[in-house]
């Protein structure tokens, strides 16, 4: 399977219906899982190889927004040309609003990865369930009970999480404090972007989005006096490769399958980052958190799966 952005675009005239809510995964397709399996392992590479490269936490995440958004123009502008001339002012709105949203996880997220744990951010960041299912009730849309049970047990591991590193620094707790936005902004991300996605194509859809993001975060590297260039050969290269796993890997095959798999899983599979994050932190960079952090992951992870279970057992 290409993971290229070109192989993204030609999945956009064969993309199956799409789903609203919580769908029934018994009718979706088992190359989605498969690309959201993909998407994980992308995202997972993530904190690890920002926490890696010397450079400033905003500049990388403008970089790795500018990079995408340059690959995807000529594809989104030559092959697809027709159809963002004809998306709906609605739709341009929603994803110039899913744009701000990534800009303001990126903002919050990479920098509290210099101020806690690998471990502790990616948890935290992750926790977008218990947000995007929040959201989906205020929405009116029903929320199954195992739903709910799973997005509080992850969300318990959230507070214990929280409570250990209060006992570290009062630098670790802030940046979790981050990392939580980060994770409340990243479900307003998921829920603009399966809305754009049941009539927008993927690569329509990411290419609006990636160039909002650029430039919201140039405007605040510009602003906060972040340097932009000047970079080691070993810098860019870590910041191609936080793009290629991260962006094109992780962001944008979770913007293909949320389509059909639903905000509320897309969301909640992504907290597999966490273990994924930690272990390729402890064996790279030598990166080990507290011995108290392990049981707030799991229960995360437990709330994780109970939320999987319980969309499965929808009729």
């Amino acid at each position: 399977m290409q993971t290229s952005p070109t192989s993204t675009a030609g999945a956009d005239t064969a993309e199956p219906p799409p789903a609203v809510g919580h769908p029934d995964l018994s009718t979706v397709p088992r190359i989605d899982f498969l690309l959201l399996a993909l998407a994980v392992s992308g995202v997972a590479f993530s904190a690890p190889l920002i926490t890696a490269t010397a450079a400033p936490a905003v500049a990388i995440a403008f970089w790795r927004n500018c990079v995408a958004a340059g690959v995807l123009s000529p594809i989104a502008l030559l092959r697809h040309r027709a159809e963002l001339r004809a998306m709906s002012r609605r739709t341009v709105l929603l994803s110039l609003a899913a744009g701000a949203f990534l800009a303001a996880h990126f903002a919050m997220w990479l920098p509290s990865l210099r101020m806690t744990s690998i471990a502790s951010s990616t948890a935290l960041c992750t926790v977008t369930p218990l947000w995007t299912t929040l959201f989906l009730r205020l929405r009116g849309q029903h929320v199954p009970r195992t739903v709910w049970i799973g997005s509080c047990v992850a969300f318990a591991g959230v507070l214990v999480l929280t409570g250990v590193d209060f006992t570290l620094s009062a630098r670790a707790l802030a940046g979790d404090g981050l990392a939580l936005g980060a994770g409340i902004a990243a479900s307003g991300y998921f829920l603009l972007g399966s809305e754009v996605r049941r009539n927008t194509g993927t690569t329509v859809y990411t290419f609006v989005c990636y160039t909002t993001t650029a430039v919201l975060l140039l405007a605040a590297c510009l602003a906060s006096g972040q340097a932009l260039t000047g970079y080691s050969a070993d810098t860019w290269t870590k910041i191609l490769l936080l793009t290629v796993a991260a962006q094109f890997l992780g962001h944008s095959l979770s913007n293909r399958v949320v389509r059909t798999l639903g905000p509320s899983l897309v969301s909640t599979a992504i907290l597999l980052e966490t273990p994924g994050a930690a272990l390729i932190a402890a064996v790279w960079l030598g990166q080990l958190p507290p011995v108290a952090v392990y049981p707030a992951v799991a229960l995360v992870l437990v709330g994780l799966v109970v939320v999987i279970r319980g969309q499965q057992g929808r009729p």
